[in-house]
């Protein structure tokens, strides 16, 4: 592979690209398999349509852009990251650590909710709803605040199955849940 900088074929293009043909190959297999995010697809067919084969002339950066419906600017950030980063930096997805919410409950916290879910219900009331458990958890310092829906989240999580039976106490672990409307969860429908 080579990329050679400076203005090129296009008033705009910066980058040539000139991909050897065993190059050629992994972008194509890429697009061919079809199972990677739209974005990191989009490269794949500008690496092909910007790279010079041996024989030939690649596309000009406006061409490319009216065929893959894209911008200049995404095709002329691609040849950047390729004459920086490297072939294999393209076509590789980049995870942000700060892109996701950082968890609410730990591991410790979620086992300790469990164990209250797994208990009596409160003193005054047939059922521990959502809501409940949102206070107890708050009261009991597991967290500073929840949502009863992440409450539900995390007790309707396939993982939470097998620890219940593990604690002990399968038939008291799988009655009903009720949210503030008076559903419950695992529970046949009011309709039934």
């Amino acid at each position: 592979m080579e990329v050679v900088g400076g203005r090129a074929r296009d008033c705009r293009q910066k980058y040539i690209v000139k991909l050897r043909e065993d190059e050629r190959k992994k972008p194509g297999e890429l697009i061919q398999k079809g199972k990677r995010s739209a974005p990191l697809l989009t490269k794949a067919r500008i690496l092909l349509k910007a790279g010079v084969p041996d024989a030939g002339d690649g596309w000009s950066g406006s061409r490319i852009a009216e065929a893959l419906d894209t911008s200049i600017a995404n095709i002329e950030r691609t040849g950047r990251q390729l004459a920086g980063e490297g072939f294999d930096a393209v076509l590789t997805r980049k995870d942000n650590p700060n892109s996701a919410r950082p968890r609410i409950f730990d591991g410790a916290a979620e086992v300790k909710l469990i164990a209250l879910t797994c208990g009596p219900a409160p003193a005054g009331h047939a059922k521990c709803t959502l809501r409940l458990l949102e206070e107890k958890a708050v009261e009991l310092h597991m967290v500073d605040s929840a949502s009863d829906n992440t409450i539900g989240r995390i007790l309707k999580k396939p993982s939470q199955a097998a620890s219940q039976r593990a604690m002990g106490y399968p038939a008291r672990c799988q009655r009903a849940l009720c949210s503030r409307d008076g559903r419950c969860a695992g529970g046949p429908s009011a309709a039934a």
